[in-house]
């Protein structure tokens, strides 16, 4: 484990419960669900937040060729489970280099995807057009989920978002152009479910993207 829980929504630093608040308080946010440690990427990392999380823990499986899993993230305490999980993966890139994706299930509210996504609001919502066909889709739990493009987001990252078992599901692809990579209609897992194969997720070094989106 590395550092202190955090605010999911600013990074910020969070005060625990006490004799005046019966929650996790940030100055700036109010009552956040911490985010805890980045844990460095192993199976056992993944075991740790499967264990405690009560949302999806998504990975794309089988990864992309030459992807590698590098990191996990997972805002909650002990006493409410985890809320919000962020699953960190790197490989090359459609187009060539290096591209990195941070796919984040959450519940309404908790601003762990905005975060990464470099939003200034909590949920995905405002910055869809619904309206619209989804720019991507994805097989998420065996279901298929679409996705759409989130508007707003910082130029060097491409943004998309949509819902999976309830939640929101977010997908941050590092640089903007590896956003190719959410048009091959991934499948995602929701490691949960995966049993024994956990054991198989091959691991990288650790995304910095995980610490400082």
């Amino acid at each position: 484990m590395r550092g202190e829980p955090s605010c999911p929504k600013c990074g910020g630093r969070v005060r625990a419960p006490g004799l005046f608040a019966d929650s996790w308080q940030c100055a700036v946010h109010g009552t956040v669900h911490p985010l805890q440690p980045v844990i460095p990427p192993s199976v056992e990392a993944l075991e740790v937040v499967v264990r405690r999380t009560q949302v999806p823990v998504w990975m794309p499986w089988p990864l992309p060729v030459g992807w590698l899993f590098t990191g996990v993230g997972c805002a909650g305490d002990d006493r409410s489970g985890g809320r919000a999980t962020a699953v960190a993966c790197s490989g090359p890139g459609p187009l060539g280099g290096a591209g990195e994706l941070i796919l984040v299930a959450e519940e309404l509210g908790v601003g762990l995807g905005a975060r990464y996504a470099g939003l200034d609001a909590p949920d995905p919502g405002p910055y869809l057009d619904v309206e619209k066909p989804p720019e991507a889709k994805v097989l998420a739990a065996g279901r298929p989920t679409p996705l759409w493009h989130v508007a707003g987001a910082p130029a060097d990252r491409a943004v998309f978002a949509g819902e999976a078992l309830g939640l929101w599901v977010w997908a941050v692809v590092w640089p903007e152009q590896s956003g190719l990579l959410m048009y091959d209609e991934l499948v995602l897992t929701d490691l949960r479910d995966a049993g024994a194969e956990i054991d198989l997720v091959p691991c990288g070094a650790l995304s910095p993207r995980l610490l400082a989106p």
